[in-house]
């Protein structure tokens, strides 16, 4: 008889502390064991997770009005500039906007990390002024505790795989993937592999919008599809996209995050970008989940691109899969070629095991998407186009 479980379901036995919480790690022994149907059975959630580098990111803060008020035209934020274009109080800093005296040594992640960690963070804002908004400049110090409102938005988060790049020609690329050494010196890539939340759902039939999520050491949720969502992307016999497709857009309160599970980062003659940690519970709701639930790195592939060609479409050089890219080499073209990762593995690991327990003892119950994600959507180039 085929197994079939409910949220419904699932969450009563969350509430009651009788439901059986596991890694996506973990749950890989558990099939080996006992084969799909009985892990089925036993089972009732999964917990994935990653941490890496996610640049559509960043956060609104909503300041409080001075005396008299200030209608906030151009923002800084420890020399950062913040976006000021919505009302007269409210701000969207960026992670990725560089520092204007410091350039990329510090930039919009920065900041948000410092207000994460209640420290003070200098503002600074003009305006040309207005008759219910007179005040043309204001200069002082915030904290996430003297403003009212501060939560994280990320636009695009948590991709569903992502391509390794490489770099065949004869200098060293300095990008969003790292450094890439000329004549192939390395690969790298950016995913927890067999951790990842959206590979272990790929079809995303748990996952939309209103899902319950752990962000950055916080309660978040997911807000949106993703920008750049691709759920039409070639996919593999266990139905896990071959290259980058679906995202996440995902909101939380900033207030009570943790920089244990967020954090700014430098990219080399790149720019500033910032590390997300995401752990989403996935419900094993019958035999076909927990299958896509259980597969195993040697079993999920993805591109190898070729960086040093400057298009947005770039050629692929090897396809291969998460378990010979964490082995630390792979081969292309015959070359033996060193591997190392973006994401972090130990602190994916810990925010699976970290989420676990918000599940199995602190009642962190399943939500239901609201609504589901798009099929079969393709991606928009942009045209450049004369009048």
């Amino acid at each position: 008889m085929t197994t079939k479980k409910s949220f419904d379901e699932i969450n009563e036995k969350i509430r009651k502390g009788k439901a059986v919480v596991v890694t996506a790690e973990e749950l890989i022994g558990i099939v080996e064991e006992k084969g799909i149907s009985d892990a089925t059975k036993y089972v009732d959630v999964v917990t994935t997770a990653t941490f890496g580098p996610m640049c559509s990111s960043g956060a609104f803060l909503n300041f409080g009005h001075s005396d008299p008020p200030i209608k906030m035209e151009k923002i800084e934020l420890d020399n950062v500039s913040a976006y000021g274009g919505l009302a007269a109080v409210d701000a969207y800093i960026g992670a990725t906007e560089p520092s204007k005296d410091r350039g990329i040594e510090y930039g919009g992640a920065h900041v948000i990390c410092n207000l994460i960690d209640g420290k003070k963070v200098h503002l600074k804002a003009y305006s040309k002024g207005t008759d219910c908004y007179p005040r043309k400049e204001l200069d002082t110090y915030i904290t996430k505790d003297s403003i009212n409102e501060a939560y994280l938005y990320n636009p695009r988060n948590c991709y569903q795989n992502y391509s390794a790049a490489a770099n065949t020609s004869d200098r060293t690329l300095y990008t969003y993937m790292g450094v890439l050494q000329p004549g192939l010196g390395n690969v790298n890539y950016s995913t927890s592999g067999e951790l990842s939340p959206l590979l272990k759902d790929p079809y995303l039939r748990t996952i939309g919008i209103g899902t319950r999520i752990f962000l950055a050491g916080a309660e978040g949720y997911v807000a949106w599809q993703g920008t750049q969502f691709a759920s039409g992307k070639p996919r593999g016999e266990n139905g896990i996209p071959l290259s980058s497709a679906c995202t996440l857009a995902v909101i939380g309160n900033l207030k009570e995050m943790s920089t244990d599970y967020i954090q700014p980062a430098v990219f080399e003659k790149y720019g500033v970008s910032m590390f997300v940690g995401i752990g989403i519970p996935i419900p094993v709701l019958d035999s076909d989940l927990l299958f896509n639930l259980s597969v195993q790195n040697k079993d999920i592939y993805t591109n190898i691109l070729d960086y040093s060609v400057q298009r947005s479409s770039k050629p692929v050089l090897a396809q291969c899969s998460y378990e010979e890219l964490r082995s630390g080499f792979v081969s292309i073209e015959g070359k033996k070629v060193k591997t190392s990762p973006l994401t972090s593995l130990y602190k994916s690991r810990e925010i699976a095991q970290v989420l676990k327990s918000w599940v199995a003892e602190k009642g962190f119950t399943l939500q239901p998407p609201i609504a589901p994600f798009p099929k079969e959507v393709t991606l928009k180039s942009l045209e450049i186009r004369g009048l």
